[in-house]
Formats: structure tokens, sequence, C-alpha cells
């Protein structure tokens, strides 16, 4: 009788986009992972609507093997926290496993996680401790990292991604909250309980076409410093209070230095102080417009995603 590591179901969630190249290899390495790891396991891929030949792969996977089950949305519907969101609400085993479809974070791994958890921990998730990716992208992967366990008001741990396991109950109380505009990897520290880390070397893609941009990196760190920070605002208020003292002192010195020195004059200067203090306001404003577009998006009560077809649907059995 073949020996397992644990009798416990587990739900692995792959969020995917274009991964034709990555699809049927993500599956056999997965296949390979819970072949001593529990006989009771579903793989969830989660596609964001792909326009590749995405699909046709993943009917075919499903027919061979039952572990499989596909969600496919009908529209892409951004970033992979919608995935995420999607497959583990899905979900059905006593732990969920999140990783991303492109294979950079390795399969192999989590026993590694699994084992974590049966020891007592709740969430176990990858620390990022080497990148395969260009100097410029590292650095600013690092940067951002450190400036959200800095400013945000909860504990984030420094340079771990969504690759991670949840406990059920902390799958279902994260797929209990109403908000739209999610941050999973925040809302996973956010609940709590009890968390550790494991790391681990994100290897650089080996199929496939990257579709994250710079441009698209840039948002999703946009969105989770405001979704778990008020240092934004803060700012605003800090130097706000700033310039309202160095006004004050201005305005008591101003008489003085009338008297003994020449007042400032000039189109030059004005002209640079209106520009100065009109990029100040602009700057303001566009840091509270993030604010207010977050709230109007939650505000308005739509669907968080819209499945088109889920293959090897459970619910139904």
């Amino acid at each position: 009788m073949k020996q397992y590591l644990t009798e416990k179901s587990i739900s692995v969630v792959i969020a995917c986009y274009n991964e034709e190249e990555n699809i049927l290899a993500m599956h056999e390495r997965l296949a390979k992972t819970f072949e001593t790891l529990t006989p009771n396991y579903e793989l969830i891929y989660v596609d964001n609507c792909s326009v590749d030949n995405s699909e046709r792969l993943y009917e075919e996977l499903s027919k061979k093997d039952q572990h499989v089950r596909v969600i496919l949305m009908s529209r892409n519907f951004g970033v992979s926290d919608i995935s995420f969101t999607a497959g583990t609400e899905y979900a059905s085993g006593n732990a969920v496993v999140w990783i991303d479809g492109d294979i950079q974070d390795p399969p192999e791994l989590i026993p590694q996680f699994v084992e974590k958890w049966l020891s007592g921990y709740d969430v176990v998730y990858g620390i990022r401790k080497k990148r395969k990716a260009g100097f410029f992208l590292r650095w600013a992967s690092k940067m951002f990292y450190r400036v959200l366990k800095k400013y945000s008001y909860i504990d984030m741990p420094l340079y771990a991604g969504d690759f991670c396991l949840i406990d059920s109950r902390i799958a279902k109380i994260i797929s209990s909250f109403p908000e739209r505009d999610r941050f999973m990897r925040g809302l996973r520290a956010w609940v709590g309980f009890r968390h550790t880390g494991i790391e681990y070397t994100r290897s650089a893609r080996k199929a496939g076409q990257a579709f994250t941009s710079y441009n698209l990196y840039f948002r999703i760190a946009r969105k989770g410093l405001i979704s778990f920070s008020f240092a934004p605002l803060t700012l605003i208020s800090n130097i706000a209070g700033v310039a309202m003292l160095i006004s004050l002192i201005m305005l008591i010195a101003y008489p003085f230095l009338a008297i003994f020195y020449p007042a400032p004059r000039g189109f030059l200067t004005i002209t640079v102080l209106l520009l100065l203090v009109a990029s100040t306001q602009f700057f303001f404003l566009a840091i509270l417009a993030e604010y207010i577009a977050r709230i109007f998006e939650e505000v308005k009560g739509r669907p968080k995603y819209i499945i088109r077809k889920i293959l090897n649907d459970h619910t139904k059995q």
C-alpha cells in the first residue's frame, strides 16, 4: 500500500492566462508531487479568458484526469488576484494552495508547505530568497516589499508573493470578504492566525510569453500600498503641516527681511513658486483620486468575476 504524507484533501488553485505552453508541464509536475503527498486532491486551473489554445488543452486534460477542474472566466478580470479568489471560493480541500501557471514558483515546494501546515500553521507562504530576473525588476521588487512592510498598517511578510498554502478556514474567511479590488497576499496577512514562510528561488519563465508589463507591476504595487496603507494620506497631512509651518515662519520673518534685505521680486520667482504649489496640489489630488476610484468600484456592488464554464464541476456530482 502506497504511503502518503497525509490523507487530508488539498486543493491547488493555478492562475493562468495564455499559458498553453505550461499547462501540461504544470500538471505533470503537480501530479508527480501528489503521488506521495495525498490521494485526495484537486487541481483547479482558473483561466482568465486566454486567447491562445489553452481551452482545448484544458478539455483534454480534464477528460484524462478527474483530479483536474477548470474554471473559465467570461472575460479577462485583470491580475491573478481575481483568479485566486474564484479558485479559492470553488475549492473544497482542507487546505488551498495558490500558484501561478507560469511555473516560476516550484510545485515541488508544496510538500514542505503541507508539513508546516500539519505541524499547526494556518498559512505557509513562499519567501523569494532569490529571483531569476533582470536587475531592474529584482531591485524594484525588493523595494516594493520593503516599502509595503514599512508603511502597511498590518505586518506584511518580506518578499512573500502569492505562492502559499492556506488552511480551509482561512480560505472561507477570505472568500467571505465583500471587497472586489483584491490584493490577496495582503488579505492573507490581514486575517492573522499562525503564519510561517519557506525560502526558495523563483525561477525565470521557461516557456511562453510573459504578459505582466512594468506598467502592470506598478499598478499591482500601487494597489497593494493603497489597499493596506494610510501612508499616502499621511504624506499629504505631513507635507501640508510642514508647508503651514514654513508659511507661518515666513509671515513672521517677512517684515524684518523687507526692512534689512530686498524682498524677492520678479516674474521668474513668482512663476517658480506657482508651479511648485500647483504641482504639489496635483500630486495630492492624484493620491486622493486613487482612494476615491477604489471606493467608487466597491460601492457599485458588481460581482468580483463571472464564470463562463467549469470543466469537471464536482459541485454537480
